[in-house]
């Protein structure tokens, strides 16, 4: 069962603001779904006894409440109020808080009990401190949100100790919000760096890595951690070459190439200009000096990078989420969204159902205060899931796929 409260303001005039609160009325006696199956992995398992599978044949009883707290925005009360980004921003709510909906109604099915309350932080950080200090949230056994960084700083810091926070969306790093309640769910930049430190070690095994910058600041994450888990990995032996490239000139770094070994080059900028003119010539040279690519995680949703060449280039990106549209839970998950909502899932009411069903499961199981996630491991629709602790910053996701450019489309390689 679940039932959910609903702390919204009336709205009209938007057909999916309508619909979601429509939603939410009758979510007391929202219909169970079938439920979706995925990979969880135990690290400890034993044979069940007769007494326990008796105690698993009971209902359940406990009811499980978590707080979900989303930037909804809707004191603009009309949608021809919104911003493009507020809309953006209540959109991306409504569809993350449906998908993990559908998670919780699929446990439902199977005994779970859950009361899911709803708050609107508005994307303002004097909200989440103020929601910081309401006792419904206050008591809740999970709470997710708030979404933005400096919104979860502050309702992390007003909140304490009382309760498991989620940070569902942001893969901001948890050193910047300092909670040991925290779960950062989506992973960090500075885990990307490290799994691609760790592939290049483990597979390529150079002795040399060249690392091509724009200059910019946003870079320094990216870079420094890259750099200290090659350090780690290598024991120092692997010389790492850091270098701002201007107008693609690559001339410079010829005289350390190899023609006969791969080369091995990390671009961690997002630039689109710079990746432009950087990106052709390393193409160019790449012809005489065989290239090995390793880029930005974000470049797999850049539409302007060309794959032929990143595949002439040998690119590797690291990735935390990647479809399987033929696997089973997928092809379940999508007809029980469009039954539910009439519409097709995006990315974030993917996530939420991932979320939700992970952290819906750790309830339903006895983990309250979630203290055991390292114990289980998460292969999700979108999401993989797997947890470490890092004292004074919480649960981290430390996940990373690296994936390569193979007949023109991204494949997993590890």
């Amino acid at each position: 069962m679940i039932s959910v409260q609903n702390h919204l303001l009336p709205l009209s005039g938007n057909k999916w603001l309508l619909f979601f609160i429509t939603a939410l009325i009758l979510g007391a006696c929202s219909p169970k779904v079938q439920p979706v199956s995925t990979s969880v992995k135990k690290q400890t398992e034993r044979p069940v006894t007769k007494a326990e599978e008796k105690a698993a044949a009971k209902p359940e009883t406990k009811v499980h409440v978590i707080s979900m707290i989303l930037p909804l925005g809707l004191d603009h009360v009309a949608p021809r109020n919104y911003s493009s980004a507020g809309l953006t921003q209540a959109n991306m709510s409504v569809e993350y808080y449906q998908g993990f909906k559908l998670a919780l109604d699929s446990l439902a099915g199977s005994g779970a009990n859950f009361k899911l309350q709803l708050y609107d932080s508005k994307d303002d950080a004097s909200a989440a401190h103020s929601l910081a200090y309401n006792p419904q949230i206050r008591t809740s056994d999970f709470i997710v949100g708030p979404v933005f960084p400096e919104g979860i700083k502050v309702f992390s810091a007003t909140m304490g100790l009382r309760a498991p926070i989620l940070s569902p969306l942001s893969p901001a790093s948890p050193a910047t919000i300092k909670n040991n309640n925290l779960i950062t769910a989506i992973t960090p930049l500075e885990y990307h760096a490290w799994g691609a430190a760790q592939y290049i070690n483990d597979k390529i095994k150079p002795k040399k890595i060249f690392i091509l910058r724009s200059g910019f600041s946003q870079e320094n994450d990216y870079v420094v951690n890259f750099k200290k888990a090659t350090d780690s990995l290598g024991k120092k032996k692997v010389k790492v070459v850091s270098v701002v490239i201007s107008r693609g000139q690559l001339s410079g770094l010829v005289p350390q190439l190899s023609k006969t070994e791969q080369n091995v080059f990390v671009i961690p900028a997002t630039d689109q200009a710079f990746l432009g003119v950087t990106l052709r010539s390393l193409d160019t040279l790449n012809k005489n000096y065989p290239v090995t690519l390793f880029g930005h995680p974000s470049w797999e949703k850049f539409s302007f990078l060309k794959t032929d060449m990143l595949q002439r280039l040998k690119t590797h990106i690291t990735s935390t989420d990647k479809i399987n549209y033929k696997q089973e839970a997928t092809i379940t998950f999508l007809r029980n969204y469009r039954k539910a909502y009439h519409v097709e899932p995006t990315e974030y009411a993917i996530k939420g159902f991932d979320e939700g069903l992970y952290f819906g499961t750790q309830l339903f199981e006895g983990n309250k205060g979630m203290v055991d996630l390292d114990k289980t491991d998460f292969t999700g629709i979108h999401n993989n899931f797997y947890f470490v602790k890092k004292t004074g910053l919480g649960w981290v996701n430390a996940h990373v796929n690296i994936l390569m450019y193979t007949n023109f489309e991204l494949k997993q390689v590890e």
